[in-house]
């Protein structure tokens, strides 16, 4: 579940403002405002060059791209060696050549959690600079499918003592972004907004996403007492809610009290709680 706490509008052709730009204030604010906390950030590729820009307190997990410039890590300064130490050391093959050269006994099998299934993946993980993202040592990850049947896929941490096998699960935690997407797109209609001018699309492209959290945690401060969840008859096998479970149980507590108290008490009120859990909840 991926609950909004921070959002920025981005508008074509701003100056000196980019997505990254947008993307270390908004971090920056986020640990003002917990300063207790330290941070995972879960991101996609286009903003793998955070690693270098990091706030204090933030870890990065991000995807690498296949043909990457990799480099050894730095030889260690002689004694008596002048100069600057040396920031890197020799090339690497790229990522993609990388991982095909790896001998069999240094992948290790392991299980990672991803999109909430358990997946059997062969892991492997070293150090390497990636000097046009960031100065410091990273964490390189490669994870195979055993089976052969789908691509590698290369990841970083910005953590070298991280564990590869939960970096792997971490990016795969990703995809609750998406979901989120989809949900406050398709029933909060986050899309449907004509709004142009002045402050309005930053209000309207907001908004929804201050929805979807409230109901989030409405739902969550229930802890599922008498909360309508739908249930269909080709998906027995369902055990989670989902958003639209929370958002029709929303719609239930708000409507209730108000439906009750405009009926006659001489209605039955049995049948007034059946059309309100069972119909009205799901057709707003």
């Amino acid at each position: 579940m991926a609950i909004p706490l921070n959002i920025r509008l981005n508008r074509k052709n701003q100056q000196n403002v980019t997505l990254l730009e947008h993307a270390v204030d908004m971090l920056q604010e986020l640990a003002v405002w917990l300063p207790d906390y330290d941070f995972l950030l879960v991101a996609d590729g286009a903003f793998a060059s955070l690693a270098g820009r990091l706030p204090p307190r933030v870890t990065l997990v991000s995807r690498l791209r296949a043909d990457a410039a990799l480099y050894e890590l730095p030889p260690p300064q002689k004694p008596g060696q002048r100069g600057r130490p040396r920031q890197k050391g020799a090339r690497l093959p790229k990522p993609s050549e990388l991982a095909k050269g790896i001998p069999p006994l240094e992948w290790k099998l392991a299980q990672t959690i991803e999109r909430g299934k358990i997946r059997e993946r062969l892991v492997y993980a070293r150090q390497a600079i990636w000097a046009r993202v960031s100065k410091k040592p990273l964490l390189f990850i490669i994870s195979r499918d055993p089976e052969g049947k789908e691509a590698d896929d290369f990841f970083f941490s910005t953590d070298v003592t991280a564990s590869p096998v939960l970096s792997v699960s971490d990016f795969a935690d990703r995809w609750s972004v998406e979901d989120t997407f989809r949900n406050v797109k398709q029933y909060l209609g986050a899309e449907q907004p004509q709004s142009w001018k002045g402050i309005a699309p930053e209000r309207a492209g907001a908004f929804p996403y201050l929805v979807y959290g409230a109901v989030w945690l409405a739902r969550i401060e229930r802890k599922g007492e008498n909360t309508a969840v739908i249930q269909r008859k080709w998906y027995q096998e369902k055990d989670c809610v989902s958003f639209l479970d929370a958002l029709a149980d929303a719609r239930q507590q708000l409507w209730h009290e108000r439906i009750i108290s405009m009926s006659s008490s001489h209605c039955d009120q049995t049948i007034i709680q059946k059309l309100l859990v069972n119909a009205l909840v799901w057709a707003a």
